[in-house]
């Protein structure tokens, strides 16, 4: 039997695990970045699980793909973010967060594939 909400799906919950992660390193950016990069970064990561959610409840195949395509679209855009905070000295490498986003994105190209009948991302 399938899931029956997107919070039953692995996938989301490995996103929602990142974005809770990058609301905990982001709380220690500088103040005046609190309308930059720590927004940008929030959003990104917010976009990964909800874009999953979204797609989970699209009907059509090719509605599903886009969605999560587009979650891994901003999966990639958080990639960059943290390392332009690590290169402005505003975090350090996080393991964890890399892991839980190496993770999302392995899975992510999965459920994709799935929809579409094993196309790649």
């Amino acid at each position: 039997m399938g899931s029956l909400s997107f919070a039953d799906l692995d996938v989301w919950k490995k996103a929602h695990q990142a974005t809770l992660a990058v609301y905990k390193i982001t709380k220690s950016f500088p103040t005046d970045e609190r309308f930059g990069l720590t927004q940008q970064m929030r959003r990104a990561a917010t976009s990964i699980p909800a874009n999953i959610a979204e797609g989970f409840g699209r009907r059509q195949p090719r509605d599903k793909a886009y969605f999560y395509v587009v979650s891994k679209g901003s999966l990639e855009e958080l990639r960059y973010f943290m390392i332009l905070a690590r290169d402005l000295g505003y975090m350090t490498e996080s393991k964890e967060l890399a892991g839980l986003l190496d993770d999302t994105a392995r899975m992510l190209n999965r459920l994709y594939s799935s929809t579409v009948g094993g196309a790649r991302s």
